[in-house]
């Protein structure tokens, strides 16, 4: 870290232009609204540079997004990779599965990839967040990084994030249909019907997340009496044994939703279901 000064006092984008020679970066998620603030700013900010922090356990609806948006965009997406993979930091943490009270995986596979990547220079950090939301994302602690909040400043909301996208051509990623943030494949967030959403699209991905559970369940209860699963309470094998009790429940909710509230979009109505199931946490630095 440079200086000893925290500095997460946001700028407008004005304000961030008039610096020349600062960086000027956005962070694409695979989610609808930092893409559709990539849009919004693309013949805005010159020189702004996009990137995207990769586990390698991303969804593939998150790779096919992320190359349409960069032929819309015309510019290149940059992934930046941590050095070693998730199993090298699995082994480090001693098997403990990444959980909401221990976020490793945010830690060490996004944002140290990040800021490397930025390492020292004066930059500014675009960040999704719309005038509708009560949140602030994802914000630095290195003093030479400063968030810009355009979304905000411009009243922008989830209607014209939409629009946005419809505009372009862009529309939004196809894992909507099913599950309301991008993140990893096996993201300790998900809820249990988005678990076995990606059981049924996915089902090697799920196959995937049961083999880490098990592994590494086994070795941490021999050694420490401890069992460790993804979703809090559960294992992954006995959610998939009640899949369809898991099914019927959610769409039972996902149609009282709809009745009380008409006209939107469906993201929006599984957004609101999924919230009953398990909160509305989320790693800021996929959220958006």
């Amino acid at each position: 870290m440079v200086g000893d000064k925290l500095n997460t006092t946001s700028v407008t984008v004005q304000e961030a232009l008039a610096d020349a020679g600062a960086r000027h970066v956005l962070g694409i998620s695979g989610g609808k609204d930092s893409a559709a603030l990539a849009i919004y700013l693309k013949d805005r900010v010159p020189n702004l540079e996009y990137f995207f922090t990769d586990t390698g356990a991303e969804l593939p609806e998150t790779y096919e997004y992320l190359a349409g948006l960069e032929a819309v965009l015309g510019k290149r997406i940059e992934r930046l990779n941590s050095e070693r993979g998730f199993d090298h930091w699995l082994q480090v943490y001693g098997g403990a599965l990444p959980s909401p009270q221990m976020r490793w995986c945010t830690k060490v596979l996004k944002i140290k990839p990040l800021e490397a990547w930025l390492g020292d220079d004066p930059t500014y950090t675009y960040i999704g967040i719309r005038a509708d939301e009560n949140r602030s994302g994802y914000i630095s602690t290195k003093p030479t990084i400063r968030p810009v909040f355009p979304f905000k400043e411009d009243g922008i909301t989830k209607d014209q994030v939409f629009k946005i996208l419809d505009d372009a051509g862009v529309g939004l990623p196809e894992y909507y249909e099913w599950r309301t943030r991008s993140g990893c494949s096996f993201c300790f967030f998900q809820r249990k019907a988005e678990w076995i959403g990606l059981s049924e699209r996915h089902p090697e991905l799920f196959d995937e997340a049961i083999a880490y559970e098990e592994k590494e369940s086994f070795q941490s209860t021999a050694m420490k009496g401890r069992q460790y699963t993804w979703s809090q309470g559960e294992t992954l094998r006995q959610m998939r044994d009640r899949a369809e009790e898991i099914k019927e429940k959610h769409e039972a909710a996902m149609t009282r939703a709809a009745s009380r509230r008409t006209s939107l979009p469906l993201v929006d109505v599984l957004d609101d279901v999924l919230a009953e199931d398990g909160g509305d946490d989320a790693c800021m630095v996929c959220h958006i």
